[in-house]
């Protein structure tokens, strides 16, 4: 499997605009009919905003692990930080359930309306 190149700074900078984008965009109350196609991409239950992140503190934290110069407690303080974050971005990803549920919530038809 060939080599990923190194997303530069910029990039990961522009990532990051984007979600305050949706952010900002979240402020202006849109309808949520607008807002679930949004949170499906950043929920997926697969590449999800929470699994990425999860991935991206796990492997820094093992990255660290593996080229500390000497074994401190700082460092293992800083790498056990790191995996516990790790875990909570990770388990976040169960909210992709929540989007279906909305979305199936979205599209039933209305009950009947009280007298």
């Amino acid at each position: 499997m060939p080599t990923p190149s190194a997303p530069s700074a910029d990039d990961v900078s522009q990532a990051t605009a984007t979600l305050a984008q949706v952010q900002n965009y979240l402020h202006t109350n849109p309808p949520v009919s607008n807002v679930l196609p949004l949170l499906a991409v950043l929920l997926d239950e697969d590449t999800g905003v929470p699994i990425l992140l999860g991935d991206i503190l796990r492997d820094t934290a093992r990255l660290i692990a593996q080229e500390a110069k000497a074994e401190s407690d700082e460092i293992h303080l800083i790498v056990a930080g790191l995996r516990e974050a790790a875990q909570e971005a990770t388990d976040l990803h169960v909210l992709h359930w929540d989007v279906q549920r909305l979305n199936h919530y979205a599209v039933a038809p209305a009950g009947p309306s009280a007298p």
